[in-house]
């Protein structure tokens, strides 16, 4: 097991595709917010929306004004909606599939905010999927479009096509060498591209994940933005697995030892903060990243898990498994009892 595992799979955790779109014949939903026919207006938009998408899939409408802290906690921890939809819930709403891997947030920033999720790295199967519901929507109600700035929307920075394709990456060997802040974070500015936390804007690289994505959105087509993102990603996958040969090379016994220690830690502790898990699960994936636990037949599958096992044990998700909300302690008592439980199982070889 000298030799670090070069699966793309294993640095590609999952692909979204996000496009912003206002209604040619509504006040933008800042306006709406203002007027004194705002809920009247908000609630036509949602109806033909509504009536729209029913014929595409099976969706579930939250209506955010009725949707409980608990509920709205739990969506945003999955992140099927957004701050700025919860701060409009007077006249917003979401509608997500049921199986979670498209919402259409309704009177957030825009009219329209249309997501589609997937797990690994396909930026052309994402795009052709929401490209789909784009058109099924159009087809409904004309979308504000100027010849000269495309879409329109509130935001400038959402001029143009209106879409944001974006990679998350699972990067220990970058982000921990300094090699991500120092020399590519920058290159991706210069690209019109941008690196984030897991969580969006203003969150950190918390568990060493990135969302890689496109930041220019006016003056570039559709197709172009695919090509710099997926050429991107590509480049730092490269960058990524070869990082990891040096770190496996240059580690030795101290890192085998780190890994070892948040394995063992993960899999015998009794008490577990979130930040403190997210920690020590990172150093479990780097440890399958760098092929000590198999001979990578499984190291994929397993990557996997691991990755709903950290959406699994949020705060609210864990509230929701229980039945009954838990304060902090009994959260992070939960959160161990099922870590430890959930990977045992999968049986790693750690010798």
């Amino acid at each position: 097991m000298s030799s670090v595992p070069e699966s793309f799979e294993s640095v590609a955790v999952s692909t979204r595709m996000r496009l912003a779109r206002n209604f040619a014949d509504y006040p933008f939903p800042w306006r709406l917010l203002k007027d004194t026919h705002a809920e009247e207006q908000a609630q036509e938009i949602v109806r033909l929306i509504t009536a729209t998408l029913s014929k595409v899939d099976q969706f579930t409408l939250y209506e955010m004004k009725h949707v409980s802290d608990e509920r709205t906690a739990l969506l945003l921890e999955r992140n099927l909606i957004s701050r700025d939809l919860v701060r409009n819930r007077r006249i917003s709403a979401a509608l997500i599939s049921s199986d979670e891997i498209i919402s259409v947030m309704l009177n957030e920033e825009d009219h329209v905010r249309e997501q589609y999720f997937m797990r690994g790295f396909d930026l052309p199967r994402a795009w052709e999927r929401i490209t789909g519901l784009d058109d099924a929507i159009s087809d409904s109600v004309p979308f504000a479009f100027d010849e000269q700035f495309g879409y329109l929307t509130a935001c400038p920075t959402n001029l143009g096509t209106g879409l944001r394709a974006s990679v998350m990456l699972f990067l220990p060997a970058l982000s921990r060498q300094g090699t991500m802040a120092r020399e590519i974070v920058p290159e991706l500015l210069r690209l019109g591209l941008t690196a984030r936390g897991a969580y969006g804007e203003g969150s950190g690289a918390e568990g060493d994940l990135f969302q890689v994505s496109n930041e220019v959105t006016l003056g570039v087509s559709e197709e172009k933005i695919l090509t710099i993102v997926g050429q991107a990603v590509g480049l730092i996958v490269e960058e990524e697995l070869l990082g990891r040969a040096r770190m496996k090379a240059e580690g030795g016994l101290q890192l085998r030892d780190k890994v070892s220690r948040a394995y063992g830690i993960l899999t015998n502790c009794r008490v577990l903060e979130e930040h403190e898990f997210l920690r020590y699960l990172a150093d479990v994936k780097l440890g399958l990243a760098l092929g000590y636990y198999s001979d990578g037949s499984e190291d994929d599958a397993w990557m996997a898990q691991l990755d709903e096992l950290a959406a699994t044990l949020r705060p609210a998700n864990i509230n929701r498994l229980n039945g009954a909300p838990l304060d902090k302690q009994g959260q992070d008592a939960y959160r161990a009892d099922y870590a430890r439980t959930a990977i045992r199982a999968m049986q790693l070889q750690t010798d």
